[in-house]
């Protein structure tokens, strides 16, 4: 990767300059699986022009303290970036808010060409998202709940839940956990002490939704990322619809993330693949005013 990769913009008068070197580093605040402000999941995207130190991201996304900050660094060919994740705590491996976010931001700033397909590299591989109408459609790897959960995990479970568990399965990253209904869910208050005690990034609750047009409900915990509760999970969408998939014979469904914020993910499973789609909005436009951001050597 080379050490430094401009990434001009246009100020009044037609100067060309460098976002981060004059300007400051500029963020964005966007409510991503969101049709209004104040809804869905907040994430923080950073546009960087150089690569950043990983404990300078991780700073900042302490800083910033939202449940995930995306920084975002072109790849040298059109419509091709890097891109890494961050908790307040720690980089994640995937993470789908921040991700549809990231690709939100591109577009609004005219980053991007939005009739072509946005490509990401990460940890998780090469991550792509489409553009259709309001929405946007990302295609990631399906992490069904496929490895079995020990007894004594469960029994751990349900005591933090406070709630019976009718089933448990571990996907690649969380633990996978049935309740009986979507009332049970609601009600949920774990015992996060408890919970972070349980050896997983997450733990992912669902249940049949009862609400019209709503396939699924889902909740998502994730105390050792230092989250809390995650106000929508893309990542987790892709246990929960192979799964639903698989209960309900439909390979399109919709789902629901009931916390506070709440917010809908539209998902298909297409192979060993699934398809999210959701809508963001921009809430928020700041630069950090800071001299210089420490890049590596």
């Amino acid at each position: 990767m080379p050490a430094t990769i401009s990434w001009p913009f246009t100020v009044p008068g037609g100067t060309d300059r460098f976002m981060s070197t004059l300007n400051g580093i500029p963020i964005w605040q966007v409510d991503a699986f969101a049709d209004r402000p104040f809804s869905g999941n907040p994430a923080a995207i950073c546009l960087l022009d150089a690569p950043g130190e990983t404990q300078w991201m991780q700073d900042v996304a302490a800083e910033l303290n939202l449940s995930e900050t995306a920084f975002v660094l072109p790849a040298g060919r059109p419509n091709e970036f890097h891109l890494r994740w961050f908790t307040p705590a720690v980089e994640v491996d995937l993470c789908g808010h921040a991700t549809l976010g990231a690709a939100h931001t591109l577009i609004e700033q005219k980053r991007v060409d939005p009739s072509r397909p946005i490509r990401f590299q990460t940890r998780s591989g090469c991550l792509s998202c489409q553009c259709e109408g309001p929405s946007i459609t990302m295609d990631f790897p399906a992490t069904p709940p496929s490895n079995a959960v020990d007894p004594a995990t469960i029994d751990d479970l349900q005591v933090a839940l406070g709630v019976a568990v009718n089933h448990a399965a571990k996907s690649n990253e969380d633990v996978f956990a049935v309740v009986d209904s979507e009332q049970t869910l609601r009600t949920v208050c774990p015992d996060f002490g408890r919970l972070a005690k349980i050896e997983t990034r997450g733990v992912i609750i669902t249940a049949a939704s009862s609400a019209v047009g709503v396939d699924f409900v889902s909740r998502f915990f994730a105390p050792r990322c230092g989250i809390n509760e995650d106000p929508v999970t893309g990542s987790a969408h892709c246990c929960l619809a192979p799964c639903w998939s698989q209960r309900l014979g439909r390979s399109s469904l919709t789902g629901y993330q009931a916390s506070p914020r709440g917010g809908v993910v539209q998902t298909e499973v297409v192979g060993d693949r699934v398809q999210l789609s959701g809508q963001a909005v921009t809430v928020m436009e700041a630069r950090f005013l800071i001299d210089a951001m420490p890049t590596k050597s």
